[in-house]
């Protein structure tokens, strides 16, 4: 039986996917992105107060708030990054579903390959998944690298994987003033967006430092402390960029 590491759990969500959701944030992440608000799941293993358990351990407790998730609501796995505890997700997944829950996982899709045993893991865990939160961090590969420490060509894989499959997803994109904040990045970030037919909605994340304490508590250097949140009409301008409204597959909350 697999069994997962776990940062934290957050008993009703209501940001990471439909309805009510019981939130997982699995620990560890190959990432670095500069704007990361949960830098306490980087690293892998017992660290920072992270907790073992099964897969049927963890789907027992988030059963018990069941009755709150209404006709809409369900699980959804975050992290740090769940594609890197592939087993645990595959397993809890699968009795979650046998359990009539709604799935979904808020992933960077980093990890992605199309070869070997991972690939195949991943194929069972999508029979699995009804939804999935990706982020398009920057569609530029170079700047992704710098902002992440990861290039994204294997991020752009999995989008065009997950069309293949027609798996519905959610884009969610933050907006960092001198970064992704850039009229040409989001333009081919919305030209990227219309090859696909898969996405239900796209949500512009306006960028704040509301981590900062969290940085300041690890030791961790904030690299974007002084970087200040977009104004409202640099929010507007992205949304019109990437036609948000477009995509209304999913009624926004």
């Amino acid at each position: 039986m697999a069994t997962g590491f776990i940062n934290k759990l957050e008993s009703f969500g209501s940001v990471d996917g439909p309805g009510i959701r019981f939130v997982v944030f699995l620990q560890g992440c190959p990432m670095r992105c500069k704007f990361c608000h949960n830098p306490e799941t980087w690293g892998f293993g017992k660290v920072n107060g992270a907790i073992e358990m099964t897969a049927r351990e963890l789907l027992e407790k988030a059963l018990r708030y069941r009755t709150y998730w209404g006709k809409d609501g369900g699980i959804t796995v975050s992290g740090g990054e769940p594609l890197a505890q592939l087993d645990f997700m595959v397993e809890f997944f699968e009795l979650a579903k046998a359990s009539g829950v709604h799935t979904c996982i808020d992933t960077s899709g980093v990890t992605f390959r199309r070869s070997g045993e991972a690939f195949a893991k991943i194929e069972r865990l999508m029979q699995v998944t009804d939804l999935l939160l990706v982020d398009i961090k920057h569609i530029d590969n170079v700047v992704h690298k710098e902002l992440t420490g990861h290039g994204n060509e294997n991020i752009i894989d999995f989008f065009r994987y997950l069309d293949e499959i027609h798996k519905p997803i959610w884009i969610r994109h933050v907006l960092v003033p001198g970064i992704s904040d850039d009229d040409g990045a989001l333009t081919r970030t919305r030209e990227f967006i219309g090859t696909l037919h898969n996405v239900e909605r796209i949500d512009v994340l306006p960028y704040h430092a509301l981590a900062l304490g969290k940085y300041a508590e690890l030791g961790i250097d904030y690299a974007l402390k002084d970087t200040q949140s977009p104004t409202a009409e640099r929010v507007a301008n992205a949304n019109a960029l990437l036609e948000t409204e477009k995509y209304t597959r999913w009624k926004k909350q």
